[in-house]
């Protein structure tokens, strides 16, 4: 069966039958209940949410929480006309203004003082849904975190801290919320876009420069390109290499480039350089000087930028074309003359747009050339050199980023002045991200003042960094082009772009164990056999074709003190992979055996296996590691790797300064152990670490000798975020 969400509706009225399907399928062994969101304020017969049985009735309104309780009677509790009662009350709670549920607040108050569930002693369908409408009301939720009301406070907190499902099962319904916001902010997000002259056939190109690795950016502009000349027209798509400046570019970018564009499932029909057409831009340049249009200028840089600023002509403006020729032939040969002067195109001195006053269009530079050497001492500029190359190429239509729409009409006045066919032009939107940087030259600023590891640094939006960290290819693409060639500026947020991730990596990602070192807490498990075993249990348990992984079973066994802090004696536990357990000791650092107080670190448990125990009505499963006997021998040390923005602010503006928003931590490790079966796992493996998260092997136990500096062998994995703020 499947529940239909409208994600525009009352959120006080939609989560109890989603957080009720949410139970289920967090109870059961696989998913019972399809969620569906729909982005609508209300289905056609009014109605929020719709249950779809798998016979084709369908159930609406108010009755889809109560009819999920239902249809699982194996998960209610023994009171059920209680239960139901509280379900019908869930809507008293609603209504969007305080004084409406005030009284119903104040009942809820004085029901709980000395009640820690609803109904009975465990979570039930009464609990998640006054707890879902409660949290989908901003009034009444906001009056329950300023602690007004001691008990319902209490149990808010109680059933959101032993539960953490519902609160992911909430933040992914509002990420769905947020990308669906989104999509619409933006001009459509359609390729809908109607380029013109596509019958005569479409040629796109991507020309990045290589004095870099690709970043998210970059990968937007690839990515539409390859879009509309193989997918939308079944064209030719070009990418070319800018590498019109010598001081910056780099084989090793090159090469970057071309495995980052295979990486994303781009496969050009052309390579080519910019370089590859010198002696052509050559011969341009010349016939520019020829026709007037263009002089040599020996202004040094800060008196042309501010002449070009306030509209002031140079003083070799005016020179005859004999002598441009002359000073062009001096740079040419690298002189010291020629080394002062660059070629400007004749365009205008005060034209409103200042991408028209006489821009420069060659540039002298005396160090040799990655692919032609020390052939030339002149290279055009991009400026002069991409209009004219995409005209030679046969580019149909140029699609370029916003940022260079002011430099548009400077494009084809290029063309106009020497008579060359002019491509169409499609402005897209750049591609940026809160707390972010794309600036080529402020990420090479972080590489090279050692800030960052690297180029693939996982902190970074590059796409090898990005990748590192654990996006997928399938989802990075997906991403990028859901954005469209929309025209509209957006800061995004990088929830969105990690929840497509999750989607792909959730059901292949083996499931393992990991726990922490610190405070580690030491558990004795009674009823246990006297001598280790190992048995087997699914990699995955909603997808058994990945096989099987060993599990070592014992008397003596490690669990995380996180979890053992909110053990009471006395209360059945589930531990995962094995059954129900009651804590019946609890033995902390004050050496006084109770449940811990504040400040108290738990050191030892004493648990009673009780596997006839039903584990769906415990409310805490817990992770575990064996420690005991031959068997169980061989838990691998881990380094668990987390990141944090580089920069504080989301996002910079033109006078703010980076090194005042620079983030003095962004890189946390922590150090724990991990069931012996990630021994296999290689270098670029995704995992989830139960109850942990989703990781990415940066370092696989075999890669790591542990003897070179006399640290520990240890296996190093990054966390992967999902989406879920924390």
């Amino acid at each position: 069966m499947s529940l239909k969400v409208a994600t525009k509706a009352n959120q006080a009225l939609t989560l109890p039958s989603l957080l009720a399907a949410s139970f289920v399928n967090q109870k059961k062994e696989k998913i019972e209940i399809n969620l569906v969101y729909q982005d609508v304020e209300a289905f056609e017969n009014g109605s929020l949410t719709l249950l779809e049985l798998d016979g084709g009735n369908i159930i609406t309104g108010e009755n889809v929480t109560r009819s999920i309780a239902e249809k699982y009677p194996d998960l209610r509790v023994s009171q059920e006309q209680i239960e139901g009662e509280w379900l019908s009350r869930a809507s008293e709670f609603s209504k969007p203004d305080f004084k409406s549920i005030e009284k119903p607040l104040l009942e809820l108050e004085s029901y709980l003082v000395l009640r820690s569930h609803i109904v009975g002693y465990e979570l039930s369908f009464a609990d998640v849904a006054i707890w879902g409408t409660l949290r989908g009301n901003r009034a009444a939720y906001g009056y329950i975190k300023k602690n007004h009301l001691l008990c319902v406070g209490r149990w808010f907190r109680y059933i959101e801290e032993s539960s953490p499902w519902l609160v992911e099962a909430v933040e992914t319904f509002n990420v769905q919320i947020k990308e669906s916001k989104a999509v619409k902010a933006r001009e459509g997000a359609s390729f809908e876009i109607a380029l013109p002259d596509t019958d005569k056939g479409v040629v796109t190109r991507f020309p990045p420069e290589p004095s870099g690795y690709l970043h998210i950016g970059h990968a937007k502009a690839a990515l539409l390109n390859d879009y509309f000349a193989h997918e939308k027209y079944k064209g030719t798509l070009i990418v070319r290499f800018d590498d019109t400046n010598p001081s910056k570019e780099k084989v090793e970018f090159e090469e970057s480039i071309v495995e980052d564009l295979a990486l994303m499932g781009i496969a050009p029909d052309k390579m080519t350089h910019s370089s590859d057409y010198f002696d052509q831009l050559h011969v341009f340049c010349i016939e520019m000087i020829k026709r007037g249009r263009a002089y040599a200028d020996d202004t040094d840089q800060a008196t042309m930028r501010d002449q070009r600023m306030n509209g002031i002509a140079s003083q070799r403006r005016d020179r005859s074309v004999d002598e441009n020729l002359k000073m062009f032939e001096e740079m040419k040969s690298g002189s010291e003359v020629g080394l002062k002067h660059a070629i400007r195109a004749k365009i205008s001195i005060d034209n409103p747009n200042k991408a028209m006053r006489d821009p420069v269009i060659y540039r002298c530079n005396p160090l040799p050339h990655h692919r032609t050497g020390d052939v030339w001492k002149v290279y055009p500029t991009y400026d002069f050199c991409c209009p004219i190359v995409d005209s030679l190429e046969g580019v149909t239509h140029a699609l370029r980023t916003v940022e260079y729409r002011d430099r548009n009409p400077q494009y084809e006045w290029m063309l106009d002045a020497l008579d060359l066919r002019k491509p169409h032009i499609w402005d897209f939107s750049r591609l940026n991200f809160i707390r972010t940087l794309l600036s080529k030259r402020k990420l090479t600023k972080f590489v090279e003042e050692g800030r960052v590891w690297g180029w693939d640094d996982p902190r970074f939006p590059t796409i090898r960094g990005v990748r590192r960290r654990g996006m997928t290819v399938p989802a990075l693409r997906e991403f990028i082009l859901r954005q469209g060639p929309s025209r509209n500026i957006v800061n995004l947020d990088w929830t969105i772009f990690w929840a497509t991730n999750k989607k792909y990596i959730d059901p292949v990602a083996p499931r393992h164990t990991v726990i922490m070192d610190e405070n580690v807490v030491e558990g004795t498990v009674k009823g246990a056999p006297e001598e280790a075993y190992t048995g087997e249990k699914p990699k995955h348990g909603k997808n058994l074709g990945m096989g099987m992984k060993k599990v070592a079973y014992s008397k003596m066994i490690i669990l995380d003190q996180d979890d053992a802090r909110t053990f009471k004696e006395g209360e059945e536990i589930t531990l995962m992979n094995w059954g129900n357990a009651f804590v019946r000791k609890i033995v902390t650092n004050s050496t006084s055996p109770s449940s811990s107080k504040e400040g108290e670190v738990i050191t030892n448990i004493e648990l009673e296996l009780h596997l006839k125990g039903d584990v769906k009505k415990t409310e805490k499963k817990v992770t575990w590691l064996s420690v005991g006997g031959p068997a169980t021998e061989g838990l691998i040390p881990v380094e668990l790797v987390d990141f944090d923005y580089l920069i504080t602010k989301d996002k910079l503006e033109e006078d703010d300064q980076v090194e005042d928003f620079l983030n003095p931590n962004t890189e946390f490790r922590t150090k724990g152990r991990a069931d012996a079966n990630v021994r296999e796992l290689q270098k670029g493996d995704i995992i989830q670490f139960e109850r942990r998260g989703y990781f990415r092997v940066d370092r696989a136990w075999d890669d790591d000798d542990g003897g070179n500096d006399g640290a520990e062998k240890k296996l190093v994995l990054f966390n992967i975020p999902t989406g879920k703020t924390k």
